[in-house]
């Protein structure tokens, strides 16, 4: 099972964010593991973390839901998931996730985060591997989210995601 200091702060991150933009309170659900890897939403937010804690964070929603979130948020109406309220659903779950990142870091856990990918459409198959997936079903008044966390903590050497080597410098003759 996930290591609830990796949890707490996607479930604090989404509380707090929702709260500022989309102006809603939240009650969480109760936790499940997921079983399938195919989406049961219209939409989906994927980010991907490495680091100390690696693996992805998705966000599903109803399309009814991003366009109620999206225009909450912009505070325009939206008739259609056009491009502007798919850019405001995506840049929902990059802030969450970048929040809880940093809620993640104050804890100890140093990650890095992918920018989102927005895929639309039910029954697309996400497969996390061999991470096990971990499902919070998050209600608002406009509507639900649900966040799927296939996280684990790195243990052992982290691999740094660039190599960075000491140099001695000598001053140049001639």
């Amino acid at each position: 099972m996930m290591n609830a200091k990796i949890l707490n702060p996607f479930l604090e991150a989404a509380n707090e964010v929702l709260a500022a933009e989309a102006q809603v309170q939240v009650t969480r659900g109760s936790l499940t593991l997921q079983k399938s890897a195919m989406t049961t939403d219209d939409v989906t937010v994927l980010l991907s973390m490495v680091g100390r804690v690696q693996g992805v964070v998705l966000y599903s929603l109803s399309t009814q839901t991003g366009l109620a979130l999206a225009a909450a948020m912009m505070g325009q109406a939206f008739d259609a998931f056009d491009s502007l309220a798919q850019s405001g659903i995506a840049e929902l779950g990059n802030v969450i996730t970048g929040r809880a990142s940093i809620k993640l870091a104050e804890a100890g856990f140093q990650t890095d985060i992918s920018p989102p990918t927005l895929i639309q459409g039910k029954a697309v198959i996400i497969s996390t591997l061999d991470f096990p997936r971990l499902v919070v079903p998050l209600t608002t008044p406009l509507g639900d989210l649900t966040v799927h966390l296939a996280l684990r903590e790195q243990v052992g050497e982290l691999a740094e995601p660039f190599v960075r080597l000491a140099l001695k410098t000598t001053p140049m003759e001639g």
